[in-house]
Order: C-alpha cells, then structure tokens, then sequence
C-alpha cells in the first residue's frame, strides 16, 4: 500500500490543526481539496481517520495512532530532502550559531577561538534568540547552530539534535549582600523574600516555577546584566555556577550553600542544527569544545 507526501502531510496538518479549512489555509490549498485527499486517504487505509463535528474534525482511534507513525515518515523525508541537497554544495563561508541567554561568555569565546583555529576564514555570527526563534531559524536555513535549554522537548522532528551536557545553576549574591552574611540555615529563608532576578530566557523557557523562588522578582534579559546588579547588592540570583571561574567574577559573587538546596539546578543543553554534510566538521568542533568547557 503506497501512500503520497501530500496525503501524510495533510492528514498532519489536519491532525493538528484540527480543522480542514485551517491545514488548507497553512498548505496553502483549497478546504475542497483538502477534503479530497483525506477522502481518498481513508478509502486507501480502508478506514476512516476523522471524524467530522460540523466545520471541526476529531482524529478517530485508529487516526490518533497514525498520527505519530505518518509524522516520522513527514519528518524523515524532510531531512532525506535536506541531507541530499547539501551533498550538491561545498564548504560555508559563514555561520550563524544562535543561543539562549543564559549561557556563560567563556564557553561562546571558546567556540569562536577554536572555530578560528579551524576555520580560519570562515564568518561566525552569534545572535541571542528564543528556542522558538532558534527552531525557525534552522527550518528556514538562517540558523545553523542553535544552542537550546531543552528541558522540555520532542523527539519527533527533522532537527539533529546532540545533547551536550547539563548547565549548572545555583543561588548567588553579592558579597556585599545582607544574606552573603547570614548563617546557612537563614539564608533559604532569606532567599524567599529578598528581590530575585531572574534571566528572562528561563522565564521564555517555561521554568519560571523551577526558578522563580521570591514573589519579589524582576526579570533581566542578559547574563552580564544581571551579573552587573548581583554584584552591586541589588538582588541575588540564580547563576551558571561556571561562572565563578572567571577571576573578576568570583571576587565580587558569592555561591549560597542554603541547607534546602542539596543540588545545582541543572538545565539540559543540546545543539540543534540541520542534518547537512557541509556543517559536519564544524559541528564536531563547537561539540568538542563545549564537552572540554562543561567537564
């Protein structure tokens, strides 16, 4: 039984989008064609996969279980068309690596010393964005690189995907700041109702209540801002705690040792870009140089 790309992606689209005049608005097709191939798609399977509530559909049982099979195959073919197409091409002259907030000065400066090494020629544009922003990026070939929290993620999609290692975080302060002076088991306490802030990608991220710990809080868009204010006392703030290598850094922070904080935090990293031939070996060196800086 052989089925088209066209049925899949449009039993897909209908599938999640829960609506014909919707998937053919996004695939750019008539609501009567989009009937049709469903229609032919069912008298293909010999079953029905929607059914049909007035102008919205719900997948039937038997459609809610090839839903997932009909989205590998939608995503394999994707990446089938991507991998062949980069075989057609020779070496970049340039990157994009896109990355969230949150991650520390000296893994990016690494990456970008030992891409130099490399690749001496080569242009490397590094842009702060959003996992959405980043996953976009990819698809529409803007992005190459995406260095992404993926704490929360799929693994249906036509993305490579390395799991990197996991980014510690945990409690800073100033060590000026009142609770850079109390007793560990005050300081929890303290923490709760002191002014926290809070790096907005975690917040963009949908960890505020993984993070978020004081009803007290202002959310800071950069990592050496909110470094900047944690210093000058004006909140404490849940850090990298590789950032405590950096000489100046670790004169002016101070690490809490809260009794009720047993662990670090630790947010999953991966790196996402396209399945392409032409960015294999500069994939091995930002993985490379990644796994020296987390370990």
């Amino acid at each position: 039984m052989n089925f088209s790309l066209e049925q899949l992606n449009a039993f897909v689209t209908v599938y999640e989008q829960a609506s014909f005049s919707k998937a053919a608005t996004k695939l750019n097709k008539h609501r009567t064609t989009m009937g049709q191939v469903i229609s032919n798609l069912e008298d293909q399977l010999a079953i029905k996969v929607f059914e049909r509530i007035g102008r919205s559909v719900k997948p039937t049982e038997d459609g809610e279980l090839l839903y997932r099979y009909a989205k590998q195959a939608i995503e394999q073919a994707r990446t089938f068309d991507r991998v062949a197409l980069s075989l057609s091409y020779g070496g970049l002259e340039s990157v994009t690596i896109a990355y969230c907030s949150f991650l520390p000065n000296k893994v990016l400066t690494d990456i970008r010393v030992n891409l130099a090494k490399s690749f001496p020629s080569m242009r490397v544009n590094f842009l702060v964005r959003t996992k959405p922003e980043i996953k976009k990026g990819i698809q529409d070939g803007s992005i190459h690189f995406g260095m992404v929290n993926v704490h929360q993620s799929t693994l249906i999609n036509s993305i490579d995907y390395i799991l990197l290692n996991y980014i510690a975080f945990a409690p800073f302060v100033g060590k000026s700041h009142p609770i850079a002076a109390m007793p560990i088991s005050e300081q929890y306490g303290a923490l709760k109702t002191s002014r926290q802030l809070v790096l907005k990608s975690l917040i963009d991220d949908e960890m505020g209540d993984k993070v978020i710990l004081s009803p007290n809080y202002e959310v800071i868009e950069q990592l050496s801002l909110i470094v900047k204010f944690v210093e000058q006392g004006l909140g404490w703030s849940l850090l990298p705690t590789k950032i405590i290598q950096a000489e100046y850094i670790s004169e002016h922070l101070l690490k809490l040792s809260a009794e009720q904080l047993k662990d670090d935090l630790k947010i999953p990293v991966a790196l996402w870009c396209p399945h392409s031939k032409q960015i294999t070996k500069v994939k091995e060196n930002i993985v490379s140089t990644i796994s020296q800086y987390t370990q």
